[in-house]
């Protein structure tokens, strides 16, 4: 790659006029400019050196590789003069020339708090689901029994997984008050304590405080002739935040005016003990109206508007998602259920798999329309398959928006399976997986509307991007090399193998929250959830990538394989804080070498995911690069878990040329 040259084409594309500021991390261009719109986007897609953009949090990402990005930026900046800055100034930065937008601060801090409770949710709705399953009537037929009725012996079964279904949803506070006193800066650990404090047995449980006030047998406390309801707050949401944000404010306030021991002793203390009768007296009450108002409105708009509410919500949906706004959508989906009784369900949950499936169904058209691409068809078969499961950014950013067509065709789609679900009236009565195999969260009496839904999604949105790509998708050519010589080839029997460069949990990369990785576009790779702290070499090479922020490594092995660690998401903007390496750029180490180290908590405190991403970046000079371990799994840092399958390679260069 000839940096000046890369740096010339992204300066005309950008304009030396539109950039404010300019900085890099392990694997891109940060910038941050004047008008988005006046890039040249297409010269940006074109350009061969350039593996994608994005714009997200104000700064326009330009991705370029580990081991080039240095290079290009040095002369990027050395061409244009913009503005040096390190990621945190950037993010500044963006946030001091971008317009202000509380909406989406909003949702950050709501995507913030609930994305890391999305396991325990969806353990819980699915669990849900399959007692649901268990005890529902009607499933094989009308009037039929259910199958505990039919096999009573399983009773006990059944209420041992309603109650672990059960679990998460009733302690919902706890899990709230972990997450969001952590987002807001305090300690967890208290967070949780509020938590607990909000869902006390002896207080009213939170689904009878209406009853308890409306028939006036609410229990108060009198405090100094102030009459306080002993009120509890299970399956509330907005309350359990109010909570968090005023301990964790109340903590740091005490950290700082008092001192080492008394610090130590007493800012716990006071801290829990001016939230709690902020909470009870003020806040709590305040709040749970503001929650309730906003489940009775969506209640009420979905009853006013009906299926005609359902299509427009669907035509949206997708287009919702690359804003982000849905990852505000669980603090409204656990309030619906929560008050199953007088929502109905959870009529989200339907819309976006209707979504999701259309999405998916897109892709896979791609698949078959890219007939010249290998590379495409690989990406659109694997990020079709995630979107028909729920996980639709590969499919969104790595495909769908790429060509346009099939993302507009695919919102249509879901518009109108949207549509047929309101007509049927489809709602959850849990959380679960929004895509084909979402039906285990719907009652049975509802899912022939539901796979109606979903048939039309599919067949609407493969069938028209198929006939419409015909005539409008462009034409693609295969991404490995040709020759016409009639020359044998013999493929490699092994590949080159990837260790696992830190211990934990392998998940697959698609589902991670960065477009860059999630959407492959650094190349194919794996994502590790860590249990442990330390970064190891995943095989015998030299260190090209160990930048100042600590926080990736970029190893090539001796078998040529380009290999990229990357800890965290966005974690450059620490500057290093957390973490530690003890090699260099040019280093030569062996499989197992300790590379560096991380803190987790420091992360964690920093609003950061510690996920792990490793990444093969010359994925193109291989055949394949295959997973050796079956995501879920515990790995340890010796572990192979993927293979670099080289391409066939011809057995006699010379004879071909000859």
């Amino acid at each position: 790659m000839k940096y000046n040259e890369v740096a010339r084409r992204v300066n005309d594309a950008v304009g030396k006029e539109n950039i404010i500021a300019a900085a890099h991390c392990a694997t891109r261009l940060r910038l941050v400019v004047k008008d988005v719109k006046k890039i040249n986007q297409a010269a940006l897609d074109d350009d061969p050196d350039i593996k994608g953009t994005f714009n997200a949090n104000g700064q326009y990402q330009i991705i370029v590789g580990p081991g080039d990005v240095d290079g290009v930026y040095d002369e990027f900046v050395k061409l244009t003069g913009a503005k040096q800055a390190s990621t945190d100034d950037l993010k500044k930065i963006a946030a001091e020339s971008g317009k202000k937008n509380p909406v989406m601060d909003l949702i950050k801090v709501l995507s913030d708090i609930f994305v890391p409770l999305i396991p325990a949710l969806v353990a819980g709705g699915l669990l849900m689901a399959l007692n649901n399953i268990l005890t529902g009537e009607g499933m094989f037929g009308t009037n039929s029994q259910s199958l505990v009725q039919m096999f009573p012996q399983i009773t006990g079964l059944s209420q041992m997984i309603n109650l672990m279904a059960s679990a998460p949803f009733a302690f919902l506070p706890i899990l709230i008050g972990f997450t969001a006193t952590r987002r807001f800066g305090g300690s967890e650990i208290l967070g949780a304590a509020a938590g607990m404090m909000l869902v006390m047995p002896n207080l009213i449980n939170g689904y009878a405080v209406s009853e308890a006030v409306a028939t006036g047998k609410m229990p108060t406390w009198d405090l100094f002739g102030l009459s306080v309801a002993q009120a509890g707050y299970q399956g509330q949401v907005l309350p359990v935040i109010g909570v968090a944000f005023i301990l964790a404010t109340l903590e740091k306030f005490f950290h700082k005016h008092l001192k080492g021991a008394i610090d130590f002793t007493f800012t716990p203390m006071l801290a829990m003990l001016l939230t709690g009768f902020v909470t009870f007296i003020v806040v709590g009450p305040a709040l749970r109206i503001v929650s309730n108002g906003m489940t009775d409105g969506l209640t009420w708009l979905v009853t006013t508007l009906g299926f005609v509410g359902y299509g427009v919500f669907g035509s949206f949906y997708s287009a919702i998602v690359i804003t982000g706004l849905h990852q505000s959508f669980p603090a409204i989906e656990t309030q619906l259920l929560a008050n199953i009784a007088k929502t109905g369900g959870d009529f989200i949950f339907p819309i976006a798999a209707a979504a999701n499936v259309a999405q998916g169904a897109a892709t896979l058209a791609i698949y078959f329309l890219a007939k010249g691409n290998t590379k495409l068809r690989a990406l659109a078969s694997s990020a079709g398959a995630s979107a028909m499961l729920g996980i639709t950014e590969p499919a969104l950013f790595g495909v769908n928006l790429k060509y346009k067509f099939p993302f507009f065709i695919a919102l249509g789609s879901s518009g109108i399976a949207s549509l047929v679900m309101g007509l049927f009236h489809v709602m959850s009565s849990s959380l679960g997986p929004a895509g084909l195999i979402g039906f285990i969260a719907i009652p049975a009496n509802k899912w022939f509307g539901f796979f109606v839904a979903i048939a039309i999604s599919f067949a609407l949105a493969f069938i028209g991007t198929l006939v419409y790509g015909r005539s409008h998708m462009p034409v693609t050519e295969n991404n490995v090399n040709v020759d016409n010589s009639k020359d044998v080839v013999t493929p490699h029997a092994d590949g080159f193998g990837i260790s696992a460069p830190v211990e934990g949990q392998l998940i697959d990369i698609a589902t991670v929250n960065d477009p860059v990785f999630s959407g492959g576009m650094m190349g194919k790779g794996v994502a590790i959830e860590p249990t442990g702290n330390q970064i190891f070499a995943p095989a015998d090479g030299e260190i090209t990538v160990a930048y100042a922020t600590k926080h990736a490594y970029g190893l090539q092995t001796n078998d040529g394989v380009e290999v990229l660690i990357h800890v965290g998401i966005d974690t450059v903007n620490l500057d290093g804080k957390g973490f530690e390496s003890f090699v260099t750029q040019g280093q030569q180490v062996k499989k197992g070498d300790l590379l560096g180290s991380f803190d987790k908590k420091v992360i964690a405190e920093a609003g950061y995911p510690v996920t792990t991403m490793v990444v093969v970046t010359n994925t193109n000079s291989y055949e394949d690069v295959a997973l050796d371990v079956e995501y879920g799994t515990t790995v340890l840092s010796d572990d192979v878990i993927m293979t670099a399958v080289p391409q066939a390679s011809f057995e006699n260069e010379t004879v071909a040329q000859a």
